[in-house]
């Protein structure tokens, strides 16, 4: 089993420009971690609006990692508290869902 720490950002400037620039910072401090086995980072897929679609985010991160000791650690790191700290002013609201998953391959 993985962890799978997933992020939704809503924000406060919402723009396409506002976006891009969390996606990037996400890109810049949050990839690359110890026991990271995936890293992605995106916009909502406009072309998926059914009822059952949450299009309640502006930007969606997916960290999955190897174990609950990679997630303390990166949670810990400089590089995430430096994210927090750069990018937080613009966040309406942060969801994260974190849960066990199996890896297919």
């Amino acid at each position: 089993m993985i962890l799978a720490h997933d992020v939704y950002f809503t924000l406060h400037d919402d723009s396409p420009e506002a976006r891009e620039r969390l996606a990037a910072a996400c890109r810049t401090h949050l990839s690359g971690h110890p026991g990271t086995v995936f890293f992605s980072v995106g916009m909502p897929a406009s072309e998926f609006d059914r009822p059952v679609n949450d299009r309640g985010f502006g930007v969606a991160l997916h960290v999955y990692l190897e174990d609950k000791a990679a997630h303390d650690a990166y949670q810990a790191h400089p590089r995430h508290a430096r994210f927090t700290q750069e990018n937080s002013s613009n966040w309406k609201t942060v969801r994260v869902f974190d849960s066990w998953v199996e890896a297919a391959g």
